[in-house]
């Protein structure tokens, strides 16, 4: 399995320029506080996630899934990657326990082949030296997402890091998001919140934050991101430091 097969995401209409503009241009230089999605968006998770998933398979003596078939269902969490591989299988065990071996699987392989995306650590190194904070909010449980920030050297360095069982809601619930405010000491219109899914858009823009769309996240090849009413869409990191600009 390797990290280097090529992405599968939808491409932006020609119309749409990757660093579109948001509604309000003075507001986008008022921003604070710039939050993460985290899988998909701050890091390449993928590689160890499909790895899982396949060690599942495998104990259950089916063949491994494609990497690239794997890699776009990423973004929508452990039941969607449990439903990819075991849909359309005949095995004893439950969806429940299918989905605890995926994450005791993925929790021993966190950071195997993990990285930031390209791009990522220039971009927190620039937003920092500029003022602004930055934080994460991600759907996936805090046992998973905090070993794993660690590992990447960046848990010391986020202002706030809401998981998914942080709060009773999750993403699409703009609770999430709130909350994230309030730990990074901004208001709702001084953030952008940048994410690869629809249910990152939407919570964004519940909270009343801008959003931006990370194509070079995990999107599919049938999804439609410019339907999502985002501020904008971004095909790297460093785009969003112009978004800003």
């Amino acid at each position: 399995m390797t990290s280097k097969s090529k992405p599968v995401r939808a491409k932006p209409p020609s119309h749409e320029l990757s660093t579109s503009r948001p509604r309000d241009l003075a507001s986008s230089r008022a921003i604070r506080t710039v939050l993460f999605d985290l899988d998909g968006t701050l890091a390449d998770t993928a590689p160890d996630l499909a790895h899982a998933l396949n060690a599942v398979r495998l104990s259950h003596e089916l063949p491994a899934l494609p990497f690239d078939m794997i890699r776009p269902v990423v973004s929508h969490g452990g039941k969607a990657l449990i439903e990819l591989g075991f849909a359309q299988t005949h095995i004893d065990a439950d969806f429940e326990t299918l989905r605890q071996q995926l994450l005791q699987h993925y929790h021993s392989n966190l950071a195997t082949h993990t990285v930031l995306f390209p791009g990522i650590a220039a971009l927190l190194d620039t937003l920092e030296s500029r003022g602004h904070n930055w934080g994460v909010v991600t759907n996936k449980p805090g046992w998973l997402t905090d070993p794993l920030l660690e590992a990447l050297n960046l848990d010391q360095r986020a202002s706030c890091v809401v998981s998914g069982d942080t709060l009773p809601q999750r993403k699409p619930d703009p609770a999430p998001l709130l909350h994230a405010c309030e730990q990074c000491g901004s208001e709702a219109n001084q953030c952008l919140y940048v994410g690869d899914a629809r249910r990152d858009i939407e919570a964004g823009r519940r909270a009343g934050m801008q959003t931006l769309v990370a194509l070079f996240g995990y999107i599919g090849e049938y999804e439609q991101p410019d339907t999502w009413g985002a501020d904008g869409m971004v095909e790297s990191p460093e785009a969003i430091l112009q978004w800003l600009s």
